[in-house]
């Protein structure tokens, strides 16, 4: 029984997907999540229509739970969703640049991600004057209309916009495999654009229509072609900012526009979390002090701030600044297409010019209708009393209007309008002036037949329209267009702190950074037992740290990209922080703040020492790690930094035991960083081999340095002599 069961429901995968995934995948497309060339969802298309049919437009406003109740009839996704979706089209949302219901009450906002809606019971709603615009021609057949999910009544496929309302507010959605980001425009400046269009199909849309328009208004970063690209192709993107004020008096910073794809919270949570990041240590608050005047975030910062860098950094390292991703993909005759605006506006004019075709057609049908009773009318006034004398001798009343028809001439419709009408009207005056209705009527039919029959009166009732509405609901646009050229560009070392720092470097490869700040006072910098400092630099954050190692490899890294250490932590361990190789020990460190100048003096073991300049080590890739940095012929026995214009001593001591002291300008200088040098030490066979190198600083604990000094490489140095390190930290032993 298991394995008939198993073998009635085994399948191939292809087979599932094509049954049940395909099914749900384009009832996602197709009924949810892309919106139609009339710019809805079905979801607001169904809210709107049941708003209609309940009268509220031009009304007084209904709670929304009873229209959200009636949506249902048409909806059946639950309430909540329902409400969301209405949220959304209010004015009080501020979602939409052009809302299609005018609310009261609490509906949030857009730009708030936790200010939340009051619930449907609390709050009133009704059609907005505007939304006419959309619904005008519902009741002349301009759309079809199919039956509701239940079959009890009908709804609208479309919605007969006047004007491109999938221009006009932003719509966004997530289907199967597919999405759609429709960012929204000047409703004046679609509609002028949109009637010059028609009348001119290479008319530049960017002349009229240069960049979308927000509702939370803010900066749009206008670049031509970036934007004509959008136009064409239908998707692109382009950045959108902020707008602030700066009161100086009170050290505030004053946000009071963001860009449409962000919120309040999500802004003071990036300013918080970069101000953890150390990257706002002049900020000292951030607030929301939204309110009934509006939107306003406030940063205070603290006293002798570059407001000016501060502001950058906020565009920089916030969503002040964001990018909004254009993806015009839109429902045309039930088939995702992306589209750019071009062919957006070629697809709505022929889907427009139906709508008005057909309700030319319906109007003339009225009328004709309307003609065609007025005609028997005309026949009646040629004999009044026949008429009357006819139906009041009739026996039956069933035979009035077959008398009627053959009497005079009329047929079944115009008999039935003739016998209803009253007696008191059944005089000369009034039909006479029914009859002159005829030729006013005969005028109006010929011009709706001429115009649903004319593509070009179509185009210019269309264009009327549009420059119409255009004048009676367009406004300015909100949305700021700036110059790339007024934006100012952050450089990435505008963001890093720039403060004095000392780092310092052990014997055992252990690396601390700290700030001067906190080496002020009485402290105790913690080691590792048996270890010692043998380097110390003073530099700042912005500086690029240099580690010279005993495998001929340089390994580099940024201050700012190293936390700052307490003097009571050993510090990070080289191999781990730099990723040597193993068995790879550190001989020597340095930093530079902007420029490689200066040079790096190198001894090897077989007695030869060289001079190779920094620069060589300058990549325009930011390189961590560079390999063969300096002459691997022998063995490294140690290295120093050569500043600029700096003539700095350091020592050698061979393997008998010989010390000679000799100043870096005397030391070989090659181009090449994998040069040999020369020799700077001479000897017998026996002396062939240097077992150390003395630095600068521990030059200076050695008595009487001239007996060591040389005025000419190579040398032959001399015995150290017993007393040159006593009492001194340093002793052969340490050497």
């Amino acid at each position: 029984m298991n394995d008939s069961y198993n073998e009635h429901i085994r399948q191939p995968i292809t087979d599932t997907l094509l049954n049940n995934f395909m099914p749900y995948a384009m009832s996602v497309i197709i009924s949810r999540a892309i919106p139609e060339i009339d710019g809805f969802k079905p979801a607001h298309r169904k809210l709107l229509y049941t708003m209609y049919r309940m009268k509220l437009l031009n009304s007084p406003r209904a709670k929304s739970a009873d229209v959200v109740g009636q949506t249902m009839a048409l909806n059946p996704h639950g309430d909540q969703t329902i409400y969301e979706t209405m949220v959304r089209l209010t004015r009080g949302n501020a979602a939409l640049i052009h809302p299609w219901i005018d609310s009261k009450g609490n509906f949030g906002k857009v730009y708030s991600r936790d200010m939340q809606y009051a619930a449907a019971r609390y709050t009133e709603v009704r059609l907005d004057p505007s939304a006419s615009l959309i619904l005008d021609g519902l009741e002349k057949d301009a759309v079809d209309f199919i039956d509701n999910y239940s079959g009890t009544m009908k709804e609208p496929v479309l919605l007969p916009a006047a004007f491109p309302t999938i221009l006009v507010n932003a719509n966004q959605g997530i289907a199967v495999g597919m999405a759609s980001n429709i960012c929204s425009f000047n409703l004046k400046e679609v509609c002028l654009t949109t009637a010059a269009y028609i009348n001119n199909r290479k008319h530049d849309l960017l002349e009229t229509m240069p960049a979308p328009d927000f509702s939370t208004a803010g900066e749009l970063t206008y670049v031509k072609e970036q934007m004509r690209k959008i136009y064409e192709t239908g998707r692109g993107t382009f950045k959108l900012r902020g707008k602030c004020r700066i009161d100086k008096k009170a050290n505030l910073i004053e946000i009071y526009e963001i860009p449409y794809n962000t919120t309040v919270e999500a802004i003071i949570d990036d300013i918080s979390a970069q101000s953890r990041k150390g990257k706002f240590r002049e900020i000292i608050d951030v607030r929301d002090e939204t309110d009934l005047n509006g939107l306003k975030i406030t940063v205070s910062y603290k006293k002798n701030t570059d407001v000016k860098m501060l502001m950058l950094k906020l565009f920089d390292l916030t969503s002040l600044e964001t990018s909004f991703s254009c993806n015009f993909n839109i429902l045309v005759s039930g088939r995702p297409k992306t589209m750019g605006i071009y062919e957006i506006l070629d697809h709505w004019i022929s889907w427009r010019q139906d709508c008005v075709r057909r309700e030319a057609n319906f109007d003339r049908q009225k009328k004709e209708e309307k003609l065609h009773l007025l005609k028997a009318l005309e026949l009646i006034l040629l004999d009044i009393d026949k008429a009357i004398s006819l139906i009041r001798l009739t026996k039956t009343e069933s035979e009035v209007i077959p008398n009627l028809m053959s009497n005079f001439g009329i047929d079944k419709v115009q008999a039935e309008f003739v016998a209803e009408i009253k007696l008191r009207h059944l005089n000369r005056e009034y039909i006479l002036r029914r009859i002159d209705e005829i030729a006013e009527l005969e005028a109006e039919i010929y011009e709706l037949k001429s115009l649903a029959d004319s593509t070009r009166k179509i185009n210019s009732l269309i264009s009327t329209q549009l420059r119409d509405i255009a004048k009676d609901y367009g406004r300015e646009r909100l949305t700021v267009l700036i110059e790339p050229e007024e934006v100012p560009v952050l450089k990435e070392e505008d963001l890093i702190d720039d403060y004095n720092i000392r780092l310092f470097l052990t014997e055992e490869g252990y690396f601390k950074k700290m700030a001067l700040t906190s080496l002020r006072g009485n402290f105790e910098l913690k080691l590792k037992e048996g270890d010692r400092i043998v380097q110390e630099i003073e530099t700042t954050n912005k500086a690029e740290i240099i580690f010279v190692t005993d495998k001929a490899q340089v390994y580099k890294i940024f201050a700012h990209d190293i936390e700052d250490h307490k003097p009571s932590f050993i510090g990070d361990y080289t191999p781990n922080l730099l990723e040597l190789d193993e068995g790879e020990t550190v001989v020597v460190m340095y930093a530079t703040d902007s420029e490689f100048t200066g040079q790096m003096l190198f001894v090897f073991e077989d007695r030869r020492a060289v001079r190779v300049d920094v620069s060589a080590y300058e990549t325009k890739n930011r390189r961590r790690k560079i390999v063969s940095a300096y002459s691997d012929h022998a063995p490294l026995v140690g290295a120093a930094y050569v500043g600029v214009d700096e003539n700095p001593e350091f020592g050698v001591i061979n393997n008998q035991g010989k010390l000679l002291i000799f100043s870096s300008s005397q030391v070989t200088y090659k181009s090449t960083r994998t040069a040999r040098g020369s020799f700077i030490m001479s000897g017998s066979k026996l002396d062939k081999t240097i077992t150390n190198f003395l630095n600068s600083a521990e030059l200076s604990q050695l008595e009487d340095q001239d007996y060591y000094k040389v005025k000419k490489l190579p040398g032959s140095g001399r015995y150290i002599r017993d007393k040159a390190f006593e009492d001194k930290q340093i002793s052969l032993e340490n050497l």
